[in-house]
Order: C-alpha cells, then structure tokens, then sequence
C-alpha cells in the first residue's frame, strides 16, 4: 500500500470518529431539552386564607402540557379539582386550582404533553399529600372603641377624657348668656307700658277729663233751666 493510500485512509477513520461524537453530542442536548414527567411538580399552599394546588412545568423546550388534577380516595378518584394547560419555562410556569384542600388530604396530578403528533408526557407525577395545618382565614382589622363611638354619635373616649365629669361651666356660661334668669331686675318695654297706662300718664288722659268736664257742664245748665221753668210756673 502506497503511503498516499495510507493518509488516505486515516484520514477517513478520523472524520468518521468526528461525526459520530457530534451526532451523539447532538442527540444528548436534544434529550437534555425534551419534555419529561421530572419537569413536572405539585404543591397545596395557602394563598389569602385559601387553599390552592400549584403546579409547576420547568420543560426549557415549551412543550404545551395538559395539567389536570384529581381527589383521591382509597386510590380512587372521587372527583376532578380541575384541568388546565401550561407551557413550561427554564424559571417555571405555574398554573393554580383554588381548592378548599383538607388536612393530609391526597391529590392525582395527570400530565400530557404533546407537540404535534409526538406525546413527550402521559402519566403522573407522585401523588400530592396536603399539609397537616389547614390554611387560616385572614382576620379583618376590628375599629377602636373612640371611632365605634363616634359612629353611633355617641362621645368618643377623647372628648370623654378631656372634659372632666361634673364640669358644666361651658354649658352655664352658654345658658346664662343666651337667656337672662327669670325673676331678675330687669324691667321689659312692655311692663313700662303698662305702668304708665295704670298711673294715667297715657296721651288719652286729658280726652277723656274734658269729656267728663262738659257732661259735668251739660248736667248743671239742665237743672239750672228746669228750676227756673219750675218757679214761674208757682208765680202764674
């Protein structure tokens, strides 16, 4: 053999080698970003007082996934919580099922996850046991005893303790200002009326004197009159 057909030769061998390392590097990447079940995991959480299942898909390919998740039962399925679809990330996509979950209840998490006519996924995650300790409701903050009291109109514990109790000098000085006390000094307009109307210091006073005065007059001329008719009647 020639030594042309000898490097010929070699050269074959190593550029076959090559090929197969890189097919072979090829093929464990693509297995390494294929969809799989170990993406997949499930959890019972609390989220404001209220139980949810949370399910996570880490598939770095995006291969739409069909979650749906079960009540068990003895190993049975009592009933379906719910189902959604998710399409994993390398960080995590989440998708939640509110659920009222009981202390150690257990859950069935089926997944499918297909893309195109290929099915990467069609089985369950480990099934889920919820926690021990029930989610606790959220307390609502109560109101304090000085605004509950001012909302029924009521006076508030402020204005209770500023203003010792017995203490009415605001109020007595308001009341004597906004109306005099009965029985006072005080003589009103319409009494001063009346005592000069009583004491005849009234304009109709001098009226009523000259009509007395003429009846007084008329009164006397008549009797003067009828006495003198009277004697000359005797002297006929």
């Amino acid at each position: 053999m020639s030594h042309n057909r000898r490097t010929a030769a070699r050269s074959a061998r190593i550029l076959g080698v090559s090929a197969a390392s890189a097919a072979l590097a090829l093929g464990a990447a693509g297995s390494a970003l294929a969809c799989s079940l170990a993406d997949f995991s499930a959890a019972a959480l609390c989220d404001g007082g209220k139980g949810v299942i949370t399910v996570t898909d880490k598939d770095a390919s995006g291969v739409p996934a069909v979650v749906t998740v079960y009540l068990e039962n003895n190993g049975s399925d009592l009933r379906q919580v719910g189902e959604q679809t998710v399409i994993g990330t390398k960080e995590g996509a989440q998708v939640q099922f509110a659920e009222e979950w009981k202390p150690g209840a257990v859950y069935r998490v089926h997944v499918t996850a297909t893309r195109g006519t290929k099915t990467f996924v069609n089985d369950d995650i480990p099934l889920l046991t919820a926690p021990a300790k029930a989610c606790a409701a959220e307390q609502t903050a109560k109101p304090s005893p000085s605004t509950s009291r001012s909302a029924t109109g009521k006076p508030s514990a402020s204005a209770s303790a500023s203003t010792p109790p017995g203490d009415d000098t605001t109020a007595t000085a308001s009341g004597s200002a906004a109306a005099p006390a009965p029985g006072g000094n005080e003589v009103s307009p319409a009494a001063q009326e009346s005592n000069l109307a009583e004491t005849g210091a009234d304009s109709n006073t001098p009226v009523i004197a000259g009509i007395a005065a003429a009846l007084v007059a008329v009164g006397g001329a008549a009797v003067f009159f009828g006495m003198r008719r009277r004697g000359a009647g005797n002297r006929h």
